[in-house]
């Protein structure tokens, strides 16, 4: 199994920034693509974000421009540089990451447990 653990959410006024951490654990023996998907309320998930072991990104067309996926292959980390933040990038922030463990033959999708982002106006 793989953890992804996300970090950084909170509560922000419009305009401001933030920053998003979400780093991956397990008997990882490779991570393809990582990503964020965000959730409002009464809304179906969404992509935001990801990026390729390779560096690659693709961006919502809400975000381009304001939004930075990164990762940091070495740690199994991804990131989301997050700024001038808008009242309706409110909701629940998921890091998504696609891994190969050493049990398996194949890659499966794995979530992390969610990161609250409030954006106040």
């Amino acid at each position: 199994q793989v953890q992804l653990v996300e970090s950084g959410g909170g509560l922000v006024q419009a305009g401001g920034s933030l920053r998003l951490s979400c780093a991956a654990s397990g008997r990882i023996l490779r991570i393809n693509d990582m990503g964020w998907y965000r959730q409002a309320p009464g809304k179906q998930r969404e992509l935001v974000a990801v990026i390729t072991s390779g560096g690659s990104t693709n961006y919502a067309d809400s975000v381009k421009g304001r939004f930075t996926i990164s990762r940091d292959n070495a740690k199994n980390t991804v990131f989301l540089q997050m700024n001038s933040l808008k009242p309706e990038d409110t909701g629940v922030y998921y890091c998504n990451a696609e891994a190969t463990i050493v049990t398996m033959k194949v890659p499966l999708q794995y979530w992390g447990q969610g990161t609250q982002v409030t954006v106040s106006s």
